[in-house]
């Protein structure tokens, strides 16, 4: 039966992910409110969820949702070129265009459907799309949907960028450059002023995904604003997912680029628009960025107190990574800290190379110092017990 070979085949790739110590499960959470969190049965203090600023359950964001369902109705009720495109839409483009300083923004479902839409609608088989190695999967996800050729570049290497294009840009036609303001699992952020004057110079066109940077660096707007001056990018990507709390994502851009998207973006085109109540909770997360300087500034400052505490680097972001290795020994001790009260869930293969299985530790607007001080000395025994390795510390 055709039925029983395709079940034979899944439980096959299971039994090796299995073997691989690279299984997972979906597990209910239900978030309290933005740190404290019920699983399992047990109250945990999460490390581990990527609403920087705590917007998710900000009376205002939820309070502009619940209204917005009662007068727009739970769903869009078609894609934006139908009937989907309710009169909020328009409201969050211009602010997150003034934000972000472009002509105008394109407002997408998430992230992944960002990335794999805008790249397609950029770049065709005679072009060329050059990634950062450690790129997002929806960035190549978008480049294999363009056809493009691929080529890649060294970590956050402008001079291997420099070579990449060299020997490649020749025999293109268009050209993208694509990198994250910073690095969803190692923290790291880009060398946005060494990228866009390589990519300048060989007439290629710069994109950031900020998905971890928007709200949070550069007063809020984001990565390329943490650089004086701002690097001139014409392809400012960011979600609404992370640091705005909500849910869809944006590309700022100029007038034409962003009509294109409107027009060619196979992602946007194609599917239902957004609820109402996600994008009027997103309106007033972006009025919050813009103007709570505070709360910007505290996922940073937990951060830098976590690692002076533990001894590690300093960050360059609120995701503090804690390199484990093996697959196992992350499972380990993401155990261990959860015994401990704190939630920091591994990440393991294929999300990240092979051998380099972590702790992702990511910091909050609304953890309070004592939380912050309780993960640091939970790790901190971690590492003199030896479960997991010292990992680089300040010298």
């Amino acid at each position: 039966m055709p039925n029983e070979s395709l079940d034979r085949f899944a439980k096959s790739k299971l039994d090796k992910l299995i073997a691989h110590g690279l299984r997972r499960s979906i597990v209910d959470t239900h978030r309290i409110d933005a740190v404290n969190i019920r699983r399992n049965g047990r109250d945990l203090v999460s490390f581990c969820c990527n609403d920087y600023l705590g917007l998710t359950h900000h009376p205002a964001v939820k309070a502009a949702s619940a209204a917005a369902v009662e007068k727009f109705g739970a769903g869009a009720g078609a894609s934006r070129l139908i009937t989907g495109n309710h009169d909020l839409y328009t409201e969050l483009e211009v602010k997150l265009a003034r934000l972000k300083g472009t002509e105008a923004a394109c407002v997408f479902g998430s992230g992944y459907m960002a990335n794999s839409g805008i790249l397609p609608a950029l770049a065709g088989p005679d072009d060329l799309i050059v990634i950062d190695e450690l790129g997002h999967a929806s960035m190549h996800m978008g480049a294999r949907a363009s056809r493009a050729r691929i080529e890649t570049f060294a970590h956050n290497d402008p001079d291997d960028l420099a070579e990449v294009l060299c020997r490649a840009r020749c025999d293109a036609g268009t050209c993208l450059v694509v990198t994250e303001g910073v690095f969803s699992m190692d923290g790291d952020r880009a060398p946005l002023p060494g990228l866009a004057a390589v990519a300048e110079q060989h007439e290629a066109w710069l994109m950031v995904d900020d998905a971890h940077g928007f709200g949070i660096l550069g007063d809020g707007r984001g990565s390329v604003f943490d650089f004086e001056p701002p690097p001139s990018i014409p392809l400012q990507m960011g979600t609404l997912s992370k640091a705005a709390g909500v849910y869809g994502a944006f590309l700022c851009a100029s007038t034409p680029v962003v009509e294109l998207m409107k027009n060619r973006a196979r992602s946007l085109v194609y599917t239902t628009g957004l609820p109402p109540s996600v994008v009027a909770g997103a309106i007033v997360a972006v009025d919050l960025i813009a103007s709570d300087t505070e709360r910007r500034a505290r996922p940073m400052s937990h951060a830098h107190t976590f690692c002076d505490t533990v001894g590690l680097a300093p960050p360059q972001s609120p995701i503090v990574p804690v390199i484990v290795g093996d697959e196992a020994a992350a499972l380990d001790a993401s155990s261990a800290l959860e015994e401990a009260g704190f939630l920091v869930t591994p990440i393991r293969p294929p999300t990240v190379p092979a051998g380099t299985s972590r702790l992702r530790i990511t910091f909050t607007a609304d953890h309070s110092d004592e939380q912050v001080e309780g993960l640091a000395n939970a790790l901190k025994r971690l590492l003199s017990q030896e479960m997991i390795a010292r990992p680089a510390v300040k010298g």
